[in-house]
């Protein structure tokens, strides 16, 4: 089977290729840093500044906490940023019925072959059943009942 494998890909694109569609959706750092929101790089500058000038003139208690609030308020924002854009509820079951269509056509093949199986086996048992009253019938005709 490891044959045909290698067989059957000898064929196919280049491996470069075949990973250009994988990684397709992949950004590069040029694309990464033309996404960033200017306005969470300038709030952050304005942090840091605002942070670094409290701690040196006036407490460093003061520095520290607000870049403390500051960070977590950025990181908050910057998770918080795209929260909406995600596939709705009925976007996402529509995948999952998709999923069990297909597996469900998938599997017609297992479930015809189990069907004939119990079908075979309650055609036996209707027999066994039958022939139980059969003998049991002849039993009582031979007593006289």
């Amino acid at each position: 089977m490891g044959d045909r494998r290698r067989v059957a890909h000898r064929g196919a694109p280049e491996t470069a290729v075949r990973g250009a569609r994988i990684l397709a959706d992949v950004t590069t750092e040029n694309d990464s840093a033309a996404r960033r929101p200017p306005a969470l790089l300038l709030a952050g500058a304005a942090l840091t500044a605002v942070g670094v000038l409290l701690f040196l003139l006036v407490d460093p208690i003061l520095g520290t906490f607000v870049g403390i609030l500051g960070i977590t308020s950025m990181g908050i924002g910057a998770m918080a940023r795209d929260w909406d854009q995600h596939a709705s509820f009925e976007d996402r079951e529509l995948v999952r019925s998709r999923k069990r269509k297909a597996k469900w056509e998938r599997n017609a093949g297992a479930r015809a072959r189990d069907r004939a199986r119990w079908e075979a086996h309650q055609a036996k048992q209707a027999e066994r059943a039958q022939r139980a009253e059969r003998a049991e019938r002849a039993e009582r005709a031979e007593r006289g009942e």
